[in-house]
């Protein structure tokens, strides 16, 4: 690893962005329960990443709300 950023949604850690050794790579690692289905996913942009892993979150966290009415 050689870099890593962290994503926080909400003021909610979700996980993080490490960078791989051949530097183009980002691999997510996840934290938090909602968006470990994208965990060890590997992207080539951590736009990209970072735009799925929110999606995930909010997704998920939608539908956790919805099915606790």
């Amino acid at each position: 690893m050689f870099e890593s950023r962290i994503i926080e949604i909400n003021g909610t850690f979700v996980g993080a962005i490490i960078l791989e050794e051949d530097r183009r790579t980002r691999r997510f690692y996840a934290a938090h329960e909602s968006v470990q289905s994208l965990h060890n996913k590997r992207y080539p942009n951590g736009q990209d990443l970072r735009t799925s892993v929110i999606r995930k979150f909010k997704t998920t966290f939608a539908q956790h709300n919805l099915s606790a009415v």
